[in-house]
């Protein structure tokens, strides 16, 4: 089940926190409790997303993003990621997150975010966000949600390794596994 409970407690401990511009980085700190647990006693790859999850979404409050989309009923879908692990992240470890937006293209907004326990990266994610349509389908260009922001609507320069995984991911074959 989503740990909604969690994530209430994120929106209610940021819920004064100074606004954030598209590029700046939104800092959380988060336990490892024993639900979060895999069968070889530390953190699932699963219950991993989803903490990226709790950071991700304060984040979007702060930069103006979820207004943005309540206001103009948008929505939000991770349209790929790519995750390394680590480190080890065991039961009531304490774990620090940086979450920030690096920019966008065409399509999709990249973000990326990390977990830190102890002063070590134990995980990062890339995360290609869609802005959606409700009802009506396909998607909004993240320009006209930069421009709904007060920005300029043009993305600052992605990182050489995000261009990379972009072209990377278009060589996967669709649908997957197809004979």
């Amino acid at each position: 089940m989503y740990p909604f409970a969690r994530l209430i407690k994120e929106i209610l401990v940021h819920r004064n926190d100074p606004p954030l511009g598209m590029g700046e980085e939104h800092l959380s700190h988060h336990i490892c409790w024993p639900w979060d647990m895999d069968p070889w006693m530390e953190l699932n790859n699963g219950r991993t997303l989803t903490l990226f999850d709790l950071g991700r979404i304060p984040f979007m409050r702060r930069s103006g993003i979820a207004q943005v989309l309540r206001t103009r009923d948008w929505g939000m879908a991770v349209a790929g990621a790519s995750v390394r692990y680590r480190r080890r992240v065991t039961a009531f470890q304490r774990l620090t997150m940086r979450s920030r937006a690096l920019g966008w293209d065409a399509r999709f907004i990249y973000m990326e975010q990390a977990m830190f326990s102890r002063g070590e990266a134990t995980a990062h994610i890339l995360i290609r966000l869609a802005i959606t349509r409700r009802g009506k389908g396909g998607i909004i260009a993240p320009a006209e949600l930069d421009r709904a922001l007060g920005g300029s609507g043009e993305s600052p320069a992605l990182p050489d390794w995000v261009q990379d995984w972009v072209r990377a991911d278009a060589q996967r074959p669709w649908p997957p596994m197809a004979d």
